[in-house]
């Protein structure tokens, strides 16, 4: 048994005690609307790594699912040995982000499955089950955390989520067009192109509001590639600070995935509804990012190539 197992039989040891003495407390966490059976909870060894199994008891669409988060996480900060996140349960749970990639738009309609709002859509079945990590488990997690970078190389088109220097993910992306425009939610005329730069992911917006850059008007539905009207999909929206800016380079879903591989938005970086799940449960608040400008790269047969100046004169 190394150090790390013997101490957490010590916390294991004074957290039944602890939890003992916690459970009459419960009932003072706000649960919303949310039907959470404490006493049907699962304590279970560190064999398995489970500190806690938690059973689903109702359906829980895309639009319930982050108070539902919020609710769990605020329930269980205080019992278990670590810090609870949203990120920590699903990174846990990793069937949960499975579900979300196939929420996509595009990928409901090669299924013959058209998608008006994908609020409406259930990604926590009644008689799921999400399982907390014990502590080693939860330590193994804010390691990976504490090792990932976003990637992006911007005349690639391409970002990828690195662990410890290994790509793990790669995705298709479009970024910022070469061109000067008049932007009424910055009050001037900007440079479009996505600037280059290192930082750190410095602030997520789950449920964001969709104003056109343009001319600062409020919009919730989005025509897709395919001809047909939705409403602008729920998904997180990711803002990055590089060299110590925040120049609203957001990486955030395009509803329209044919301008992939392009130079065609205001700056922002554009993935797939898909994709933008898993950057984002891979990388939350404080993950390092790097923007970078790179046009010799190596293709997938591992030989240099040169990419186009997509920015140059």
């Amino acid at each position: 048994m190394n150090k790390y197992h013997s101490f957490y039989a010590i916390l294991v040891g004074m957290g039944l005690l602890f939890f003992a003495c916690r459970k009459d407390k419960l009932s003072d966490i706000p649960l919303s609307h949310f039907d959470i059976e404490v006493d049907s909870l699962l304590f279970q060894t560190t064999e398995n790594h489970i500190l806690y199994s938690i059973p689903i008891l109702e359906d829980i669409n895309i639009g319930c699912y982050f108070d539902f988060m919020d609710t769990l996480v605020a329930k269980y900060d205080s019992l278990t040995p670590y810090p609870m996140s949203e990120h920590l349960i699903v990174r846990n749970n990793p069937w949960i982000i499975d579900t979300f990639e196939n929420t996509d738009y595009y990928r409901l309609i090669k299924q013959g499955l058209f998608n008006y709002n994908n609020r409406e859509l259930v990604i926590l079945k009644m008689g799921d089950t999400l399982h907390l990590p014990d502590w080693i488990c939860a330590e193994e997690i804010f390691e990976k955390f504490n090792q990932t970078t976003i990637d992006l190389n911007i005349p690639e088109f391409k970002l990828r989520v690195l662990e410890d220097n290994d790509t793990i993910y790669t995705f298709p992306v479009r970024v910022g067009r070469k061109e000067r425009k008049y932007l009424k939610m910055a009050g001037h005329e900007v440079e479009l192109e996505t600037k280059p730069g290192v930082g750190k992911i410095y602030r997520i917006k789950r449920d964001p509001s969709f104003i056109n850059p343009s001319d600062g008007e409020y919009f919730s539905h989005t025509k897709r590639d395919d001809g047909k009207t939705t409403m602008m999909p729920l998904t997180p929206w990711i803002e990055p600070e590089l060299n110590g800016h925040r120049y609203g380079h957001l990486i955030h879903p395009t509803t329209n995935p044919k301008t992939l591989g392009k130079a065609y938005s205001n700056g922002c970086v554009g993935v797939r509804e898909s994709d933008i799940w898993r950057i984002y449960y891979y990388a939350p608040v404080g993950t390092k990012v790097t923007f970078r400008y790179d046009l010799e790269v190596l293709n997938d047969e591992g030989d240099t190539i040169q990419l186009k100046d997509i920015y140059g004169e």
